[in-house]
């Protein structure tokens, strides 16, 4: 950047970066705009836009609730039904793109605090470490959590209903033990619809992460701490302290985290924002991170 660009930019509110960067704090809202889809002139038409745009993001929240980009806020479509709280506050004719990106061969995950997230495979390389981690201490830390993965390790992927008569649960009792799970990212879940004397009834199917995504590790090999630290690298654009609300894997986290990606030259400090560590800035059209930082 010329001393030009960047005296422009610091008249602009422009911060200088860890790395001595300057950059304006606007210039990567505008970035965010752009790469999230929030103006309704980058609205996704198409479910084929949907999968390009998760593969672009690598994650992807249902609704609009953090940093993190969402499939549901790029849509940019009516609700389902104005005025009304909970699934009505869907888009009214886009909403099953979200499980449409599923059954295009996309994992969803209840890692981002309990709430599904979408992960493209390149995302799912890095998670993978750390979800296979949960698999080992989840199954060590409780006898039902361990009794229910090893379940699943012997019958293969299999549908709550199975799961009931098979280890003799209740309904209440089997969900007490997968919410935990899932959380961690020890197990994940898909709708099944299945057809009855009835008509048409819905019901989920459970696998174990390493059923779900049979691959290993990617370039981290098997350090789930290196895994969050690749993790947090690829999706980062946000204020910092909201960096420890993304996901369930609290006992990874430390205070020095985002310290030490900055340390690694992998990240850099922007006004209170953490944001990917680059020199290089685009002349034109915004760059394409992961995910950008959260405007409010």
């Amino acid at each position: 950047m010329s001393a030009r660009h960047e005296s422009v930019a610091v008249s602009r509110g422009g911060r200088v970066g860890d790395d001595e960067t300057v950059e304006s704090l606007a210039r990567l809202r505008e970035q965010r705009m752009f790469s999230c889809r929030l103006s309704p002139d980058r609205a996704l038409g198409s479910v084929e836009e949907a999968d390009a745009f998760l593969q672009d993001r690598g994650l992807l929240t249902r609704t609009a609730d953090c940093a993190l980009p969402s499939l549901y806020e790029a849509c940019h479509e009516d609700p389902y039904r104005p005025g009304s709280p909970g699934f009505a506050t869907w888009p009214a004719t886009r909403w099953p793109w979200f499980g449409e990106l599923a059954d295009r061969g996309h994992l969803i995950a209840a890692v981002h605090r309990g709430k599904s997230l979408l992960i493209s495979g390149a995302v799912a390389r890095l998670v993978d470490p750390i979800c296979r981690a949960e698999i080992t201490r989840m199954r060590a830390a409780d006898r039902g959590w361990g009794r229910l993965l090893d379940h699943l390790a012997a019958a293969g992927p299999s549908s709550t209903e199975d799961l009931r008569a098979e280890l003799g649960l209740k309904r209440q009792e089997l969900k007490a033990l997968r919410v935990p799970l899932e959380r961690c990212g020890a197990i994940v879940s898909r709708s099944l619809h299945l057809t009855a004397g009835q008509g048409p009834q819905r019901s989920s199917e459970l696998a174990r992460w390493d059923q779900a995504y049979p691959g290993s590790g990617g370039g981290t090999g098997e350090d789930p701490v290196a895994a969050l630290r690749d993790l947090i690298a690829a999706a980062v654009r946000a204020p910092e302290t909201e960096l420890r609300r993304w996901f369930c894997w609290q006992w990874y986290w430390a205070d020095w985290l985002a310290d030490d990606l900055i340390g690694q030259g992998r990240l850099r400090r922007i006004d209170g924002y953490v944001t990917v560590a680059s020199r290089t800035r685009p002349r034109q059209a915004p760059q394409r991170p992961w995910a950008s930082l959260n405007p409010a």
